[in-house]
């Protein structure tokens, strides 16, 4: 009898939100893919993966659940396991372990997902970082902001993203509040938070930084520069994503600084998604996470960078070879000038219908690649405080600066007319 043959596997764990772009890029190199649930029950506050794209899917239950897990796992031979999204990075780096494969191992997942011990690990490590403390009392909190860390301090969760409950606090008493708010809230992923963070503030300009690697041998797929825009409430939130000129500073200063917190995280295999504050003194790192860039879009990055997080990255686990000869050790090329520009409104109310000639008239714009809606009819749209309340998430790419730029002015006169809104605003 002839043998059957199976294409290679790969083993996504919780492939939410821009993980969903691993199945397709696995699948153009011949590999096919099955998904690791790292919860007993979905995290339904991100984008959820496509069950067609992955050829069967696992539910951990828990720790003793983990043998049985493995032995399927094993079963299919697979040639990588990496994480889709920040909750499952802990769960890939112990199963690729397990199972013998090429990874960022296990010793130091902790500092991978917790702010307090990664900022720990870099301190150790000698390199420049923000002074911190952590812990479940909001007046201790805001007694070491006053003693330690001074003013203004940033307030935030151990393990959460996409500023999810990050607070500037200019007081102990707006310490002490701003922890009393984190304590009391889940995570963006559905955790409750048992602690709060509180670290000195890091002032200058903030950037993205990402990667993908092959045994430490790291290609810098992408350095962007926040643009941030100001409040009516004095508050500062993203506005625009902006790629920078590989070659001009402050870029090579930047990737030397992320080059050495990926050593010192123990981030050798796959993609990391760094942000990182440029101050008076030199970078330091507001956060890093083992995963693919939240506003990664394949065909968006192909237009302005000439690849993609997703392919760099099944293409590490899968080719390392051919991943090692074209990129390790390189640095992108930017093709055009592009930016991510995440909309504010201050409109309120329960969305009634998405006005598809709205969103048609800015997706028609000249530089405009792609128009994300984020919310759909029956949702609540709230007056923008931060990235996860923006409503609007726009892919821009063309020739020039100029060009970007008078396209932006123009949709700051259309974005809000995309959500129709119900008569009575909803319940809070």
């Amino acid at each position: 009898m002839t043998a059957v043959h199976r294409p290679a596997t790969a083993v996504i764990v919780d492939g939410y939100s821009t993980g969903a772009f691993l199945p397709p890029a696995f699948a153009a190199l011949g590999v096919e893919v099955v998904h690791v649930q790292s919860t007993p029950e979905p995290m339904l506050t991100m984008l959820q993966p496509d069950p067609a794209a992955y050829r069967e899917r696992y539910v951990l239950s828990g720790e003793d659940g983990l043998p049985g897990t493995v032995a399927a796992l094993a079963a299919l031979e697979p040639v990588a396991v990496l994480a889709g999204q920040e909750p499952g990075v802990p769960l890939a780096d112990r199963l690729g372990e397990l199972l013998g494969l090429p990874g960022n191992g296990s010793a130091l997942s902790a500092a991978r997902r917790d702010k307090y011990e990664m900022i720990e690990t870099l301190r150790a490590a000698g390199l420049r970082c923000a002074r911190q403390s952590k812990g479940a009392d909001p007046d201790a909190l805001a007694a070491w902001a006053q003693a330690e860390g001074g003013f203004p301090a940033v307030v935030k969760p151990l393990s959460s993203a996409s500023t999810d409950h990050v607070y500037v606090c200019r007081s102990a008493a707006e310490v002490a509040a701003a922890a009393r708010r984190v304590l009391a809230a889940t995570d963006i992923f559905g955790s409750r938070n048992t602690e709060a963070l509180v670290q000195s503030f890091l002032a200058g300009t903030e950037y993205i930084v990402d990667t993908v690697g092959v045994g430490g041998a790291h290609y810098v797929c992408g350095v962007w520069e926040y643009e941030k825009t100001e409040l009516p409430s004095g508050r500062r939130i993203y506005d625009r994503d902006v790629l920078l000129d590989p070659r001009a500073e402050p870029v090579p200063e930047l990737v030397a600084y992320v080059l050495e917190v990926l050593r010192a995280l123990g981030i050798e295999h796959g993609p990391a998604h760094a942000e990182v504050m440029l101050t008076p003194q030199g970078p330091a790192l507001v956060e890093i996470g083992a995963r693919l860039n939240g506003n990664m879009n394949p065909g968006f990055h192909d237009a302005c960078l000439g690849t993609n997080q997703a392919h760099l990255t099944a293409l590490a686990y899968t080719r390392p070879q051919e991943f090692l000869d074209r990129y390790a050790g390189r640095v992108y090329t930017k093709h055009r000038e592009a930016v991510v520009h995440n909309t504010r409104t201050e409109l309120d109310g329960e969305v009634a219908a998405v006005d598809q000639a709205a969103v048609d008239e800015i997706a028609a714009l000249e530089t405009v690649h792609l128009v994300g809606v984020k919310l759909a009819p029956g949702k609540r749209l709230r007056p923008t405080t931060d990235l996860l309340t923006s409503p609007l998430r726009i892919f821009m790419t063309g020739p020039d600066a100029e060009s970007l730029r008078a396209d932006h002015r123009t949709i700051q006169t259309l974005k809000d007319a995309v959500y129709q809104l119900a008569e009575t605003p909803a319940e809070a």
